[in-house]
């Protein structure tokens, strides 16, 4: 494997093979093959252009070879933060053939994580768009060129030289003809991070295809469905769960979408005759919320498939309600592995109250009690899990590895859950100290980092505040320096003038004289979720034009 990665024991990766769990071919391979059986459908759609299988195998092949002429090599890295463009498609196929490794940043991502991605990573290139939702990419892009020693290569899908643009060559072989090792590192995902910025996920080849196969076939995805992937593609779950990737290895068409408006998600379901939807609780609550006349344009809709956090039971019970032709299925999972889902033959209630069950025969979990001792079936512990697709180590974070791995390689989620008499799990909360604001992990210690650079501010403390339709969001606590004032907006201009990511702002703040400390200094992040839930159902609770 490449160097800094925890590879799979030869015991459990030999009963992968033999066992069948994982095949001796790269993704480009697989895909490549999928492709020649049908290369006149749909591959893959956005709202700016349509390919074919046929297309996308030699659109692959040219931004193939402009890699390999700029002289990018097997091993390399490049971080990709596109939209949801086609082109992502083009791009991932054309990486897994040459065996340069793609880095998934998002795109909300602004200098602060991509300085660090790159950096850490020593990627040679980045791929952008030149602009996009009003912010200058093409300027960061070069920002970070010129302060990143490693960075040389900028791909822009509208860039004068974009390789999407290239010509065919003699050196434009079709994808799956340049070989590769099945187990080696075929791409890096992010952690949601619980120390600093988020940690590098190698996915090898071999697991990354059983993934996105057996998350395929749990949900029902074959050569007559069409996926609408409106989560940012790069993530896990629009990925390979089954994403982009199970859509191409069943034949299915993806549809990419870069609006998560209930109105125009409806309206793209209607025009594409969308059968599947992987989202995240909120995009469901959204659609929840459409106007009774366009009810009929989910008619087409057969599966919604919601991850990222807790679907909580209302909300999927209304979704049968409302559409009872629909199933709605539940994923918890992890870019790190580990995938749990409810089946589509459950009961919907089953499908309501649970959070599913493992992906594979091989998972192995083990729910733990605060003495690190097994849970009492039915009681709550944190999960631990090992198997055929989830990694045994973060790349190149060795002291990260001892914490978050145990001895004998089970991965320490951080997640709290409890074993159903069916056999699926329910998610009762997580260990770690993470936001989950409608799916996207922020970390609290990364943004109390930022809080703290501030000049006005003596301590900070970030902590999730309950929110009905994201779930969670994000409340400093912050503490001043004397005759000091800061609000809000000056805050977040702040963050914003170092780089942070949108999403990851403080959507509430609280001035206080002093954070609450156990014995030990720490801080009682309990309660301080304590009393932001407090305010903001006293809020809640207060009559309209009350004092």
């Amino acid at each position: 494997m490449l160097d800094g990665c925890t590879p799979y024991p030869d015991e459990f990766a030999a009963r992968y093979i033999r066992d069948g769990y994982w095949r001796k071919e790269t993704i480009a391979e697989a895909v490549a093959t999928a492709c020649r059986s049908n290369p006149d459908a749909i591959a893959v759609a956005d709202s700016r252009r349509t390919l074919t299988l046929a297309e996308l195998v030699d659109e692959a092949a040219r931004v193939a070879a402009v890699l390999q002429q700029r002289g990018l090599r097997r091993g390399d890295r490049i971080v990709v933060q596109l939209p949801n463009f086609a082109e992502f498609a083009s791009l991932f196929l054309a990486c897994m053939d040459t065996g340069v490794v793609p880095i998934m940043a998002l795109p909300a991502f602004r200098r602060a994580e991509l300085e660090y991605l790159v950096t850490f990573a020593g990627a040679r290139a980045i791929a952008i768009a030149n602009e996009y939702r009003g912010f200058d990419h093409a300027t960061l892009a070069r920002e970070l060129r010129r302060d990143c020693r490693s960075l040389e290569f900028i791909f822009s899908v509208d860039g004068d030289d974009s390789p999407w643009n290239a010509r065919s060559g003699d050196d434009a072989a079709p994808p799956g003809t340049r070989g590769g090792d099945p187990f080696d590192v075929a791409l890096f995902l992010l952690s949601g991070g619980t120390t600093g910025m988020p940690k590098l996920i190698p996915r090898t080849h071999a697991d990354y295809l059983y993934n996105a196969r057996a998350a395929a076939e749990v949900s029902g995805l074959d050569g007559a469905s069409r996926i609408l992937l409106a989560l940012p593609v790069e993530h896990n779950f629009p990925l390979a769960c089954p994403g982009l990737l199970g859509a191409l290895l069943s034949e299915a068409r993806a549809v990419m979408t870069q609006s998560t408006r209930p109105q125009d998600l409806a309206t793209t379901i209607e025009a594409e005759q969308i059968t599947h939807f992987p989202c995240v609780p909120a995009l469901a609550i959204g659609l929840l919320g459409l106007p009774a006349e366009d009810n009929s344009k989910l008619r087409s809709l057969r599966v919604i498939t919601a991850g990222g956090q807790r679907l909580q039971e209302p909300t999927a019970r209304e979704l049968c309600r409302r559409w009872p032709h629909l199933k709605v299925q539940q994923v918890f999972g992890m870019a790190e592995g580990l995938l749990c889902y409810t089946h589509l033959e459950d009961s919907d209630s089953i499908s309501s109250t649970t959070q599913g069950r493992p992906l594979s025969l091989l998972d192995e979990l083990k729910i733990l009690d605060p003495m690190g001792e097994d849970a009492a079936r039915g009681e709550t512990g944190e999960l631990l899990c090992r198997g055929p697709y989830t990694i045994r180590g973060y790349w190149n974070a060795a002291d990260r590895n001892r914490e978050a791995f145990t001895a004998d390689g089970f991965y320490r989620t951080g997640d709290l859950v409890r074993m159903h008499p069916s056999g699926n799990l329910i998610v009762a909360g997580r260990v770690k100290d993470l936001i989950n604001r409608g799916g996207e992990k922020i970390n609290a210690e990364e943004i109390e980092a930022h809080l703290l650079a501030h000049p006005s501010v003596t301590a900070a403390a970030l902590v999730a505040m309950p929110d009905a339709t994201l779930g969670e969001r994000a409340c400093a606590f912050i503490t001043l320096r004397s005759a000091v004032e800061l609000d809000l907006d000056a805050l977040r201009e702040f963050l914003a003038s170092r780089g942070v990511a949108r999403f990851k702002w403080p959507e509430r703040l609280e001035i206080v004289a002093e954070l609450p400390l156990t014995n030990v200094g720490k801080i009682r992040k309990a309660e301080l979720r304590r009393l932001i839930a407090e305010r903001i159902a006293i809020k809640e609770a207060r009559p309209a034009g009350a004092a």
